[in-house]
């Protein structure tokens, strides 16, 4: 075997102890070779330890580093965690308190829904009753009712106890505010609800289903009844009223007549003219009460097709009596028109002889008052009817002193009088009834002297057999 192989060299012998032969040298020679070679092995594990020892110095090093920066970012973490935790208290007593607030406000504010004057109903998204106050309770007198479990019970069962339809209400998404005014009727007796559904929005996407619905209820008898009491009152002030203008305005026609009644008796010769005064003086009187009626009335017109000029014509031979009786000539000028308006003939009837009694009543002995018809296919005022095609107009002129620059814009309005001889009530009675009519009426002067009423009827488009 080799001498490296050993863990400890191999003992030789000096060369002086083998002689001087040359298996001495020979063997001399080996053992010098086997000592370089052990030194250099030798020197080579010397080397393979140091690097070996050099490395481990090194990784040595960077784990004692690690180690360090292991140990700073531990120390550093848990100072973290502690702040966390700090911070995380700090929180949590934050949230108890914020809690704790809410709790208060919540239960203040149910003690003032509770303590409000009207019903609160609350439903949820799912449209379950979240929330009723007792006045609630009160008004649709639910008591301590149990209302069912499930939206769908719940409301259906509300609905039948109160007898107010809230499931309509809650499905109606018309529109997110609505107001209803509905008559319940319970043991006391009728009772008026006003209720307002809200519905309310909180997500950002607009969604078919409120997230809340509100109702708010309130009792609106008391309100009812006194409107009630003030429509009787108006009614009665009213009665009073007509009965009133009538007592005024019928004492002296009343007594005219008397006197006519008393001449067509005594003086047979004159007969004729005091039986036309009579006339007149009833005829008067007709007007006065239709005028009256018709502003104390209420109610549409029944509408049909009309020939205003025979129309017009008939209302002048009914109040020529008037015009005789005062000197007045009353002309007409119309009888080719055959125009047709939409229109009511007694209130039409009215508004020309209220039209022509005013002109005569203003207009002096020897004057003269003039009714003319006459059509307007340029107009720009039309209806909106598609039969309608122009508009037809009717002018009342005389010969009197006009209406005063002060006045010309009150004519119309009643109870005034130019002259304060009159109840007031036949040129507003007219302007209602234009207004019924869907034509206008208009008041103005004539130069040189005279006043002008005008009216205004939308024509229709139609044709009559000739009568």
């Amino acid at each position: 075997m080799l001498p490296s192989s050993h863990f400890a060299p191999i003992k030789v012998s000096p060369a002086s102890d083998l002689g001087d032969g040359p298996v001495a040298a020979q063997l001399c020679g080996l053992q010098v070779d086997a000592f370089e070679h052990e030194r250099r092995n030798s020197m080579a594990e010397a080397e393979i330890q140091i690097r070996n020892a050099t490395f481990l110095a090194g990784e040595f090093s960077e784990f004692i580093a690690a180690a360090s920066r292991l140990e700073k970012s531990y120390r550093e973490l848990q100072d973290e965690v502690s702040q966390l935790g700090l911070e995380l208290s700090e929180r949590n007593a934050a949230l108890k308190s914020s809690l704790a607030e809410n709790e208060r406000m919540r239960l203040a504010l149910q003690q003032i829904v509770d303590s409000m004057p009207c019903g609160v109903l609350v439903l949820n998204r799912n449209g379950r009753i979240a929330m009723v106050n007792p006045e609630s309770r009160r008004l649709l007198g639910l008591g301590r009712a149990n209302l069912g479990e499930g939206s769908e019970t719940s409301l259906r069962r509300l609905s039948a106890i109160s007898g107010v339809n809230f499931e309509a209400a809650y499905k109606d998404t018309s529109s997110t505010d609505t107001v209803q005014e509905i008559c319940v009727q319970d043991s006391v007796g009728k009772r008026w609800l006003e209720i307002r559904n809200r519905k309310l929005f909180s997500r950002t996407i607009r969604t078919a289903t409120p997230d809340q619905t509100i109702f708010i209820l309130r009792d609106i008898t008391a309100q009812k009844r006194a409107e009630q009491e003030r429509e009787a009152g108006r009614k009665a002030m009213a009665l009073a009223e007509i009965a009133t203008m009538l007592a005024h305005e019928i004492r002296n026609p009343l007594a005219s007549l008397e006197l006519f009644a008393e001449l067509i008796e005594e003086d047979g010769d004159r007969r004729a003219e005091w039986i036309s005064h009579l006339r007149a003086g009833i005829r008067s009187l007709s007007g006065t009460v239709n005028n009256v009626l018709s502003f104390h009335g209420s109610g549409s017109l029944q509408l049909s097709p009309v020939r205003l000029s025979g129309l017009i014509r008939s209302a002048i031979q009914f109040a020529q009596p008037l015009a005789e009786q005062a000197s007045i000539r009353l002309e007409w000028m119309g009888d080719q028109d055959q125009s047709i308006v939409m229109g009511n003939e007694s209130a039409l009837q009215q508004v020309v002889l209220n039209l022509i009694s005013n002109a005569i009543r203003y207009t002096p002995a020897g004057g003269t008052v003039t009714v003319s018809l006459r059509v307007d296919n340029t107009s720009s005022s039309r209806t909106d009817s598609a039969s309608s095609a122009g508009q037809v107009i009717a002018e009342f002129c005389d010969s009197g002193c006009g209406i005063r620059a002060d006045q010309i814009e009150r004519v119309f309005e009643p109870g005034f009088s130019g002259g304060g001889d009159s109840c007031g009530l036949g040129l507003a009675v007219c302007e209602r009834i234009m207004k019924q009519h869907g034509g206008q009426i208009s008041a103005s002067n004539r130069i040189p002297s005279g006043a002008q009423f005008t009216l205004y009827f939308p024509i229709l488009e139609m044709e009559l057999d000739p009568a």
